[in-house]
């Protein structure tokens, strides 16, 4: 199995779907968990859209990428889901194969009505799993 960990920044939203899809989609090959730089709470917008497509969000904890860091814990591939500039902040793993930038936007900095704020979480999602089953396919026969 490839031990995965998707990296944002409060490990509210865009490395939660990456993980449920990845244990979803590629449970045959892969774990997943995920973290954040500085977790805060889940982000209803995504508990939402996440929903609509049969996940349920809304009991994740958020957790720290340095309490994973600081408890030795091993990953093959650590993925940046967050900007590129908060992705710097993310501490090394030590013998993790391949780090990834995803780069996606925010979705605590969507604005608009609720139901633009709620459409861009759906191609947030949408992204996100095009680039798991990406990832799938890519690294699956790695084992």
């Amino acid at each position: 199995m490839i031990k995965v960990l998707f990296v944002c920044v409060h490990n509210s939203a865009r490395s939660q779907m990456a993980e449920a899809f990845l244990n979803d989609l590629g449970k045959d090959y892969f774990i997943a968990e995920s973290a954040g730089l500085e977790p805060g709470t889940i982000n209803p917008l995504i508990v939402k859209v996440m929903a609509e497509v049969g996940y349920d969000l809304s009991q994740n904890d958020t957790n720290s990428v340095f309490d994973y860091y600081k408890e030795g814990r091993l990953y093959s591939y650590i993925i940046k889901v967050c900007d590129l500039e908060n992705g710097q902040r993310c501490p090394v793993f030590p013998l993790a194969r391949n780090v990834l930038d995803w780069n996606f936007e925010d979705p605590a900095a969507f604005t608009g009505t609720e139901e633009e704020k709620l459409e861009k979480a759906r191609h947030l999602r949408y992204k996100i799993r095009e680039n798991v089953i990406d990832l799938i396919d890519t690294y699956k026969d790695s084992i």
